[in-house]
C-alpha cells in the first residue's frame, strides 16, 4: 500500500483503470478532446497568407508540444512556405518537422552574453542581424506560440503584416502588444496542447485534430530511417524494454524523482517484462551520472539506451518504446506527442498546464502537499520522494498490459 494517498490524475487515457479510493479524475476526461475549443474569439475565416512564421523558442518539451498544432497549421495552409524559429538546443527536432520547410535559429547565447558583460553595441549589432533576417523572409503571417516579451520582440521585428499571438493573461510580459490579433482562451485551467490548439483556431478554420484516443496524435514528427534501423537490429529479438528518463533539465533538479526508486521500479519491470528498461539521459552532466547510477545498480535489470544521443536516435527509440516512464521532462513530453504511453511522476508541477498529450494513453502520479504546484521547488523535494514505488509500478504494468499497440512506431518519413 502506498505510504501517502496517491492522487493520479487520468488525463484522457483510452484504457483507464478502476479508480482507486482516494482518488480522482483530472480536469480532462475521454469526452474532453482536443476540438479547438478553447478559444473564446475565432476569427471568421484564415488571414492570407504565402509565408507563415512559427515563433517557438523554448526548451525539448515546449516544442514538443508545439508541434501538432504546427501539423495542423499547415493543413490550414497547405500552399503556404512555413519557417519555424527556434533556440539551438531544440533545432534537431524541429528539423525533424514534417510540414516545416526552413529553419531559423535564434541565437540566445549571443544575446544572454552580450548582456550579461553589459556590450551594449554587441547587442545592438545582435539585433539588428536578426532582424534583417527575419525581415528577409518577407512573412505574411507570424504566429507566436512563446507568448514572452523576446518572442513579441521577434514577431514585431518581422514586419509581418499579420502577427498572432495571445492576449493577457496567456500572453505574458507585453508579447500581445506586438501582435495584430490576439487570440483569447476561455476562461478555466487550459494545459500547454489546449492552449497552442487554441491558437490554431483563432484563425478560423475547421483545424481539428483528426487522430482520437484510439490513435496516435498527429505529431508532424518524421521518424529517422536510419536510427529505427539501429534500433530494430539490437532488439530484433525481444523487443525494447521500458524506457527510464530520470533526469530533467540542469536548472530543475527538484522535478527528479529518486534515483533509487528508478532503480527498484527497473528490477519489478525486468521481473514483471523479463526485459531490461532502457536509461536516457540529456547532455547535462548530472543527468548522464544519474542515468549511469542506475543502470550499475540495477544490474541486469537495465542498461543505457543505446545510440550517440542525438535527438534522431531519441525521437526513434521513444516512438518505438512500449511505454515511457518519467517526470516533467521533454523526452517525456516528446513521448506522449509521439502517441507511446507515458507513466508521468510530478511533484512540483502544475499537473494540468503540464499534462501529457491527452491522446497518449497516460498515468500521472504525484501526492501534492500544500506547497504544490509551485515554480521554484526546493532542494529536499518531498512531494518528489512521496510517490512511491508501487505505484508507479501498477501504473505501468496497467498501460503495459492494457494500452493499445503504439501506432507511432511505424516511419512516416526520412528525415533531412
Amino acid at each position: 500500500m502506498p505510504a501517502y494517498p496517491i492522487d493520479p490524475l487520468l488525463f484522457c487515457s483510452p484504457h483507464p483503470p478502476d479508480r482507486p479510493e482516494g482518488s480522482r479524475i483530472g480536469e480532462w476526461s475521454e469526452e474532453a478532446l482536443l476540438t479547438l475549443s478553447a478559444c473564446a474569439n475565432p476569427l471568421e475565416r484564415p488571414p492570407r497568407a504565402e509565408r507563415i512564421l512559427v515563433i517557438r523558442l523554448g526548451a525539448l518539451g515546449d516544442v514538443a508540444r508545439t508541434m501538432p498544432a504546427v501539423a495542423r497549421l499547415a493543413k490550414i495552409y497547405p500552399r503556404a512556405r512555413l519557417t519555424w524559429l527556434v533556440e539551438p538546443a531544440a533545432r534537431p527536432l524541429v528539423a525533424l518537422g514534417s510540414q516545416v520547410d526552413e529553419v531559423l535559429v535564434f541565437p540566445r547565447d549571443r544575446f544572454v552574453r552580450a548582456l550579461r558583460r553589459g556590450h551594449l553595441l554587441r547587442l545592438v549589432s545582435e539585433t539588428r542581424q536578426i532582424a534583417r533576417t527575419l525581415r528577409e523572409g518577407r512573412f505574411d503571417l507570424v504566429v507566436d506560440f512563446h507568448g514572452l516579451f523576446k518572442s513579441g520582440v521577434l514577431s514585431r521585428l518581422t514586419q509581418a503584416p499579420t502577427r498572432v499571438a495571445w492576449a493577457a493573461p496567456t500572453g505574458r510580459e507585453g508579447s500581445q502588444w506586438a501582435a495584430t490579433h490576439r487570440a483569447k482562451m476561455r476562461p478555466g485551467r487550459w494545459s500547454r496542447h489546449e492552449r497552442n490548439a487554441a491558437l490554431v483556431s483563432y484563425l478560423g478554420a475547421d483545424a481539428r485534430d483528426e487522430s482520437s484516443p484510439q490513435t496516435a496524435p498527429n505529431s508532424g514528427i518524421r521518424i529517422d530511417l536510419a536510427s529505427q534501423a539501429v534500433l530494430r537490429t539490437q532488439f530484433s529479438a525481444d523487443g525494447l524494454g521500458v524506457v527510464l528518463h530520470p533526469g530533467s533539465s540542469g536548472g530543475t533538479p527538484y522535478k527528479r524523482w529518486p534515483a533509487s526508486h528508478f532503480v527498484s521500479l527497473a528490477q519489478a519491470l525486468r521481473e514483471a517484462s523479463g526485459r531490461p528498461c532502457l536509461i536516457t539521459a540529456g547532455p547535462d552532466s548530472a543527468e548522464r551520472h544519474i542515468a549511469q547510477r542506475i543502470a550499475q545498480e540495477a544490474g541486469a535489470s537495465a542498461e543505457i539506451a543505446p545510440g550517440d544521443g542525438t535527438l534522431a536516435e531519441l525521437v526513434a527509440l521513444l516512438g518505438q518504446a512500449p511505454l515511457v516512464v518519467a517526470g516533467d521532462s521533454g523526452p517525456l513530453q516528446l513521448a506522449a506527442v509521439l502517441g507511446t504511453p507515458v507513466v508521468q511522476i510530478l511533484g512540483p508541477t502544475d499537473p494540468v498546464e503540464n499534462a501529457p498529450h491527452p491522446y497518449a494513453p497516460s498515468r500521472v502520479l504525484r501526492v501534492p502537499p500544500p506547497c504544490s504546484p509551485c515554480r521554484s521547488g526546493c532542494s529536499a523535494a518531498p512531494c518528489m520522494r512521496a510517490v512511491d514505488v508501487e505505484s508507479v509500478l501498477a501504473a505501468a504494468l496497467d498501460l503495459l498490459h492494457g494500452a493499445r499497440q503504439n501506432p507511432a512506431a511505424p516511419p512516416v518519413g526520412m528525415s533531412p
